[in-house]
């Protein structure tokens, strides 16, 4: 297996919630393959950025806001001005809103579809143009398993990232014969989304009981998946979501 296949050297990225968490993972993992880094958020993400320059990476971060387009307009006129070019875009930018749904508000209803599936969208848009019209690039989604089975008490979240998925599917068919969009599918990941969960004695019996590795993961074990995805070494994957969560979605309750 030639180790080229997985270099990102000379590729540049954008990713969407990277101050923290999953997205800041992602980021550095990115880096380490050699791609060149944009790490935007609505959060400050300095400091996020100030850590992964201590190794030399070339990272810079952008405040945006995804559900915004002249917000992300300006993410991509920022990028192709400090880098260049745009190769791969990661849509990690997500927020976890709910209740029960006879008495979900119209307001968090909104504000979930708008970051989770409009900002997408609007990402999406922006760099696509940029990728159809280099010939090239990869844009992977991050949807969850709560797109593909559901969730009481987080409904929005779920149809989002169920709507993401067949975005995902959606562009691949109309923009495959220049570029790949993929989606993966995260399920119980240590990260500030999850913290309460964590720390709930009876969701983490109920994790242990259903995911046949027994364990939640870590953010670490994402970074595998993202370079695969943004590499050479999956460039005949495309439409596809890919499912990361212990064996969670292949049981029966």
């Amino acid at each position: 297996m030639k180790k080229e296949l997985f270099s990102l050297d000379g590729r540049v990225a954008i990713v969407t919630g990277a101050s923290r968490g999953l997205g800041k993972a992602m980021a550095k993992g990115l880096a380490e393959a050699g791609a060149s880094v944009v790490l935007s958020d609505i959060l400050d993400s300095s400091e996020a950025v100030e850590e992964l320059k201590k190794s030399d990476f070339r990272v810079i971060g952008l405040k945006v806001d995804v559900s915004n387009k002249a917000d992300v307009d300006q993410m991509v006129k920022s990028s192709l001005e400090e880098f260049g070019q745009v190769d791969i875009l990661v849509n990690n930018a997500g927020i976890l809103e709910g209740g029960k749904s006879e008495e979900l508000s119209l307001d968090v209803w909104e504000k979930v579809v708008s970051v989770n599936l409009t900002g997408p969208f609007l990402c999406s848009r922006a760099v696509g143009k940029h990728m159809l019209k280099r010939g090239k690039g990869s844009i992977i989604n991050v949807a969850s398993v709560a797109g593909i089975n559901g969730s009481p008490g987080n409904m929005p979240y779920g149809v989002t990232k169920a709507g993401l998925i067949m975005m995902t599917k959606a562009l691949a068919a109309e923009w495959g014969n220049t570029l790949r969009v993929n989606s993966i599918s995260p399920g119980v990941f240590a990260s500030d989304m999850t913290d309460d969960f964590l720390k709930d004695e009876e969701f983490m019996n109920n994790l242990r009981r259903n995911v046949p590795l027994g364990r939640h993961a870590t953010a670490d074990e994402l970074i595998g998946t993202i370079v695969y995805l943004a590499s050479d070494a999956s460039s005949y994957v495309n439409g596809h979501n890919l499912v990361i969560d212990g064996g969670w979605t292949t049981k029966l309750p």
